[in-house]
């Protein structure tokens, strides 16, 4: 069973450069704000993908879901939440929710990510340090 307790809550406010000639974001960006939000999960569980890689490790995206609720706008601040969805293996889930200030849902999403051994480039194990942090 996931601890519930591993998820992560991170503010962006949006960037001009991440909109449209209306302001709204344009759709691309939701997949760069839910890799902010899985990076900041892994940091708070006091892992990095810079450490992933020293130890061989590299984390590549495999599959990716967005669904669109309402829109977020240039200079909005957006809180992205990111939970792990199960106890990874060879591969690591992420849902994602991302609400304006007022908390309304703009966009929920989902990642599966897939541990790779960079030496022999093929799918490994979940390193042991993540599952035991996970275990605490």
């Amino acid at each position: 069973m996931v601890n519930p307790t591993k998820c992560s809550e991170n503010q962006i406010r949006v960037r001009y450069g991440e909109t449209d000639q209306m302001g709204v974001v344009y759709h691309g960006n939701y997949a760069q704000y839910f890799e902010i939000g899985r990076t900041e999960w892994l940091r708070e569980l006091g892992v990095t993908y810079k450490q992933m890689e020293e130890d061989g490790v590299m984390l590549p995206v495999i599959s990716l879901s967005v669904k669109f609720k309402k829109s977020a706008y240039y200079d909005d601040v957006i809180k992205v939440i990111t939970k792990l969805k199960k106890m990874p293996a060879a591969t690591i889930e992420f849902d994602y929710e991302i609400l304006n200030s007022k908390n309304e849902i703009l966009t929920t999403g989902n990642t599966v990510l897939a541990f790779i051994d960079i030496n022999k480039n093929r799918p490994t194990r979940c390193p042991k340090y993540i599952l035991d942090k996970l275990q605490d």
